[in-house]
């Protein structure tokens, strides 16, 4: 992964005269059709984003101020419309459905602030798991791990990728489950879920309504921070604060069960880094945590939110569906209505019982995922599969339950395999935990 691949990077580099726009995304669009970066994207958007970036170097060359994202490459995942394309969500049963007439609110907004788009990016179908395998479009490749074919994480798995690839500064995805920092756990990048409302869903192919989430991927926080800020059309109000007295709580329940080696030594490793950089680092017990899977029962909120979705396309196409993304929707599709709203009112109950055990705390911290990518190969079987899948969301899930916000950062060695450590608070607190993140990156990278 190239380290220099940030914004702030790009942009010194671009105001030396080392690099010009057009050259930075004729030289992505290059690269993007190279074999490490095979089934990255499911389209390329080559004369838009060469024009976004000609345009960028033109304003600048008159003297013109330009915004932190103008002409830089930005990628878009499959479930975002695009005005004049149908939405296909990593799917093949949304052939011929109509095109979209507007681009998604998210999208337009980055284009409002000249980034160019090179492309959208491939993913789980429908967003609907964690491993980010498709068996339509093919599968990218973790670029972590260049001699074993292993998962990038999912849903937002070419997003993921093309940032790590440095095929982008930013990728647009989403979040329902952990589809942003699943994969940027995975892939050794930085994740930002903001809290639900903070960004339109407008125009993004549904999931689960009551858990999507609009948020990218980046190198670093304050690159997480630039694409929110454009994609929520206003920046947080980030108050910079030293480590130094900030508590964090450990919660060990359900989050730590079934940890591998791997993560869990890289996870303490750094808990060691924030105690000595003057962070108070606190076990929590948080018991709330194992009432989980008895709040989104029965069916659970993605199953029974896509089924009522996907009703129509079910019932005609559901061979063409990937048999595991229909198995989960097939979840959903017998819950009454009584036991949904049931659901809903556990889970607010349920949020207001989490937020009241951890105020007085910075954030909650935690691994990502419990576990280091597993091989491509190691998956083939759906007892397999389906068993990493319900780990890679576990930890991920508690924070979209609580309309939460969270940040994964990478937190593993030189040489290993990456690791996520994931920052999260509770609803409405983006701006201050932002501010816990930018130092949780400094310390780690400090040491």
């Amino acid at each position: 992964m190239n380290d220099d691949f940030t914004i702030s990077a790009l942009r010194a580099r671009i105001a030396r005269g080392e690099l010009s726009h057009e050259a930075l995304v004729g030289q992505v669009l290059e690269a993007a059709a190279q074999p490490a970066a095979r089934h990255v994207f499911t389209r390329l958007y080559a004369d838009g984003a060469l024009a976004a970036a000609r345009h960028a170097d033109a304003a600048r060359k008159a003297g013109v101020a330009l915004g932190p994202l103008a002409g830089l490459p930005v990628s878009v995942k499959d479930l975002y419309d695009i005005a004049g394309e149908t939405t296909m969500a990593g799917s093949a049963v949304c052939a011929g459905e109509p095109a979209a007439a507007h681009d998604a609110v998210a999208v337009a907004r980055l284009r409002t602030q000249g980034a160019a788009i090179v492309g959208k990016t491939n993913m789980t179908e429908f967003a609907f798991s964690g491993v980010g395998i498709n068996p339509h479009h093919g599968t990218p490749h973790n670029p972590a791990d260049a001699q074993t074919p292993r998962i990038p994480g999912g849903s937002s798995s070419g997003a993921a990728v093309s940032v790590a690839l440095g095929l982008a500064v930013a990728g647009l995805g989403s979040d329902t489950g952990g589809s942003i920092r699943i994969p940027a756990a995975l892939c050794g990048i930085v994740g930002f879920k903001s809290t639900q409302s903070r960004v339109p869903r407008t125009g993004a192919f549904e999931l689960a309504r009551s858990l999507d989430t609009v948020c990218a991927m980046a190198r670093n926080v304050e690159d997480c921070l630039t694409v929110d800020a454009a994609i929520a059309d206003t920046p947080l109000a980030v108050r910079r604060r030293p480590l130094q007295g900030m508590r964090l709580a450990v919660p060990r329940t359900l989050m730590f069960d079934d940890i591998e080696p791997a993560v869990a030594s890289a996870f303490d490793r750094a808990l060691q880094t924030l105690s000595k950089a003057g962070a108070q680092v606190v076990d929590i017990t948080l018991a709330e945590l194992a009432e989980i899977a008895t709040v989104n029962a029965p069916g659970g909120f993605s199953p029974v939110e896509a089924s009522a979705v996907h009703r129509e396309r079910f019932a005609a196409k559901r061979d063409g569906f990937d048999t595991r993304v229909a198995a989960r929707i097939a979840l959903g599709t017998e819950v009454r209505a009584a036991d949904y709203i049931a659901m809903q009112d556990r889970r607010r109950d349920w949020i207001g019982r989490v937020e009241h055990a951890i105020e007085g705390f910075d954030a909650l911290v935690c691994p990502t995922v419990p576990i280091v990518a597993p091989p491509i190969a190691a998956l083939a079987e759906d007892a397999a599969f389906f068993k990493a899948n319900g780990l890679l969301l576990r930890n991920t899930f508690a924070i979209n339950l609580l309309d939460g916000c969270a940040f994964s950062l990478p937190c593993h060695g030189p040489g290993e395999l990456p690791v996520g450590l994931m920052l999260a608070s509770v609803r409405g607190d983006d701006a201050r935990l932002a501010a816990v993140a930018l130092a949780v990156e400094s310390a780690l990278h400090a040491r």
